[in-house]
C-alpha cells in the first residue's frame, strides 16, 4: 500500500507539472500512467450522496467510498509540483521552449497509441467521435476570449477555473493553454507564486464547480459509451499536437488583461525554415532526442501501468445499497 501511495504521489507530481505548461494536459499524464478512469470515478463520487455513506458506513466507510488512499497522495503530488516542479517547467518554457515543446510533443504523440490501444473494439461509427474531438480541440482556444466579456473580474476568474480544470481532466486539452488564450495564465500563475489568497480562492471555487460537473459527465460517458468516449479523447489529443510543435511562427495575437499577449494563430514550420526566419538555431538534434525520450517514457510508463492497472472502480459503499444495521443482505 505504501509503495502504491508513493507511486500515486509521483503520478500526481507529473500531472501538476504538465498542467503548468501551456499545451500539455494533466489528463494525458493520468491516462499514460494508468490512473485516468480511477481518477474520474473517484472525483465524481464527491456530492450529496456522501452524507448517506457517512451515516451508514461511518468515517471508515466514507474513506473507502471516496477512495482517499488514492486521492490524498495524488493531490499531494499535484500540490507539491505546482509550487516547485511547475516553476522549473515554466522557466524551461521561457528559456528553452524548443526543447521543452519537443519533449512534450513526443510524449503527447505517443499517448495517442496508449488511448487507441485502450479501446476494446473498433467500430466505424467511432469516426464521428474522433472527428468531434478534433473539432472541439481546435475550436476551444478561439472561444476562450469570450469569457472576458463577463466583465466582473471575480466571475471571470471563477469561470476560468471551471473551464481550466475541466480541460485538465481531458487528455490532450491543456487547461493552461486555455487560460493563456483567455489572457489569464500569467494572472493565475502569479497568484500561485505569490500566494494571493483572494485570486486562488475564486479560482478554487470555479475549479470545484468544474470538477463536479465534468467528472460526472466523463464518468457517465466512460460507463455507457467507453470506446466511443476514448475515441473522443483521442481526437482531443491529436488536435492538441500542433500547439506543441516546436518550430512555429506567431501570426496574430491580442492583448488580454495586464497587457498579456494572447496568441491567436500560428504558422507551423520545418526546422530549416524556422532557423532562416528567426536567425536562431532550430536545435534539431536536441529537440528530436527529447521527442524520442518522451516516446520512450510513455511506452515504459504504460507498460508498467498495464500490469497494475485496476478495473474501473465501482462504489464500495453507496447510499442506496449499504445494508442497515440489524438487516442481512441474504435472501
Amino acid at each position: 500500500m505504501k509503495r502504491r501511495s508513493i507511486g500515486t504521489f509521483f503520478k500526481g507530481a507529473g500531472m501538476g507539472a504538465a498542467d503548468a505548461v501551456p499545451g500539455v494536459s494533466g489528463g494525458t499524464i493520468a491516462f499514460i500512467t494508468g490512473i485516468y478512469e480511477e481518477l474520474i470515478d473517484t472525483i465524481r463520487r464527491f456530492g450529496p450522496g456522501v452524507w448517506g455513506v457517512w451515516r451508514r458506513g461511518g468515517v471508515a466507510g466514507l474513506w473507502r467510498y471516496l477512495n482517499m488512499a488514492f486521492l490524498i497522495p495524488l493531490l499531494a503530488g499535484v500540490g507539491v509540483s505546482l509550487f516547485s516542479v511547475a516553476h522549473l517547467a515554466v522557466w524551461l518554457m521561457e528559456q528553452h521552449p524548443l526543447l521543452l515543446n519537443g519533449f512534450f510533443f513526443g510524449l503527447v504523440a505517443a499517448s495517442t497509441l496508449v488511448v487507441s490501444s485502450a479501446s476494446r473494439r473498433w467500430k466505424w461509427r467511432y469516426v464521428f467521435a474522433l472527428l468531434a474531438g478534433l473539432l472541439l480541440a481546435n475550436m476551444l482556444p478561439a472561444l476562450m476570449p469570450l469569457v472576458l466579456l463577463l466583465g466582473n473580474e471575480a466571475a471571470v476568474i471563477m469561470v476560468a477555473g471551471a473551464i481550466a480544470i475541466s480541460a485538465m481532466l481531458l487528455p490532450g486539452v491543456s487547461g493552461s493553454f486555455l487560460l493563456l488564450t483567455m489572457g489569464l495564465y500569467g494572472t493565475i500563475m502569479q497568484a500561485i507564486r505569490g500566494l494571493d489568497i483572494v485570486v486562488i480562492g475564486l479560482f478554487g471555487v470555479g475549479c470545484a464547480v468544474g470538477l463536479a460537473l465534468s467528472s460526472r459527465l466523463l464518468a457517465w460517458l466512460l460507463r455507457r459509451y467507453h470506446d466511443a468516449t476514448l475515441q473522443l479523447l483521442l481526437g482531443f489529443i491529436v488536435g492538441s499536437l500542433p500547439v506543441l510543435w516546436p518550430w512555429r511562427e506567431l501570426l496574430s495575437y491580442q492583448l488580454g488583461p495586464n497587457e498579456q499577449m494572447v496568441p491567436l494563430s500560428y504558422r507551423y514550420l520545418m526546422p530549416d525554415d524556422y532557423a532562416m526566419l528567426t536567425g536562431n538555431s532550430a536545435q534539431v538534434v536536441g529537440v528530436v532526442a527529447l521527442m524520442l525520450l518522451g516516446v520512450v517514457l510513455v511506452v515504459a510508463l504504460n507498460r508498467q501501468a498495464s500490469h497494475r492497472r485496476p478495473a474501473p472502480l465501482e462504489p464500495r459503499i453507496a447510499p442506496e445499497d449499504t445494508p442497515r444495521k440489524g438487516h442481512s443482505d441474504k435472501a
